[in-house]
């Protein structure tokens, strides 16, 4: 590799660490919608994740419409609602807390349901193996939906991760009228960002890595 070359490499490295750590969580978007054009874009770099058996387990839903948006948060609220009463919860907190959730997603100019599918994943006999295809599954998604979120930033677009969906994955899929075989993992919302995100505190590598052999320092 020549010295010119070794620069490029160099610099398409930077340019791909800076995106990776530019990303934040953005949670007001202005109603704008982006255009079909990125948002395929995106989802062509989804494509690209790694997957167990590459079997791409990973499902997607995209909402541009008010009505569905609505809809799923309506069955959403309920849920939530209902769950926290049977926590004792205080009805004003629980108010609250519905509507902060409907807000975000109604708000939203784009929200995308993630899901994943076990029909093309392995099948065993055992509990032991067909829990370990079913983390596969979870992972390979999630896999998915972090090149989604970084193809979403490269595009200019703020996102926004919820878990809501595990709470109430029935709930989700008679809302939108789901596939059967679709497991709801989460929702992203997606806009043109209305605010920055919030710079929050990281971990330093030595919280969270372990060399199992020495290593030379960095040259």
């Amino acid at each position: 590799m020549n010295a010119a070359t070794r620069n490029d490499a160099l610099m398409n490295a930077l340019d791909a660490h800076s995106l990776l750590r530019g990303r934040q969580s953005i949670r007001r978007c202005h109603a704008a919608q982006p255009s079909t054009a990125s948002i395929t874009r995106i989802f062509e770099s989804v494509a690209y994740a790694p997957s167990a058996h590459n079997r791409q387990p990973w499902r997607y839903m995209v909402l541009f419409g008010s009505a569905a948006k609505e809809q799923l948060a309506l069955a959403m609220g309920r849920r939530l609602a209902a769950d926290r009463s049977r926590n004792g919860d205080a009805s004003d907190a629980i108010q609250q807390d519905v509507e902060r959730s409907s807000q975000r997603i109604t708000q939203a100019p784009v929200v995308i349901i993630v899901a994943f599918s076990m029909v093309e994943m392995d099948c065993y006999p055992d509990q032991f193996r067909t829990q370990a295809e079913r983390t596969m599954a979870v992972q390979s998604t999630a896999m998915a939906t972090q090149n989604l979120l970084l193809a979403a930033h490269a595009e200019g677009h703020g996102t926004c991760w919820m878990c809501a969906p595990l709470f109430c994955p029935d709930e989700v899929k008679t809302a939108l009228s789901l596939p059967a075989d679709w497991e709801p993992q989460g929702l992203i919302t997606l806009g043109c960002p209305a605010q920055p995100g919030r710079n929050k505190p990281r971990k330093t590598i030595t919280d969270f890595v372990r060399f199992a052999e020495p290593q030379d320092a960095p040259g």
